[in-house]
């Protein structure tokens, strides 16, 4: 079981991802609805796993990525993009990012990205 914090613009989304989390008993432990409010909600709760979303009005997801990485470059980041940004997608691995999930969700392949990502040990 992992904290978790999620990151969308879109309610839909973070309703769709908390669902599914919650399901494999993993614990959410804030939501945001930019990067903004990511990075002061990372702050706050420290998750083991920031599922960020890319297009978001105030701050996007690959600048609150970089910001988070700046904070803790051990940090654990998924990126949520839609179908067709590949090319914001590198971008975001390259900023920090660890995987990246598709829009719109299959379960299945939300968890394994999750547990995955989870099962990194980092050495550095």
């Amino acid at each position: 079981m992992a904290r978790i914090l999620i990151v969308d613009d879109a309610k839909f989304m973070r309703t769709t991802l908390h669902a599914i989390l919650t399901k494999d008993n993993h614990e959410i432990v804030g939501e945001a609805e930019n990067g903004k409010e990511a990075i002061s909600t990372y702050l706050k709760t420290n998750p083991d796993l920031v599922i960020m979303d890319i297009t978001m009005p105030i701050m996007n997801g690959i600048d609150a990525i970089k910001e988070i990485i700046k904070i803790n470059s051990q940090t654990k980041i998924i990126v949520c993009s839609a179908m067709g940004q590949q090319k914001v997608v590198v971008e975001a691995i390259e900023s920090g990012a660890k995987d990246f999930i598709v829009k719109p969700f299959d379960e299945q392949r939300v968890l394994e990205t999750i547990n995955r990502v989870l099962s990194y040990t980092t050495t550095s």
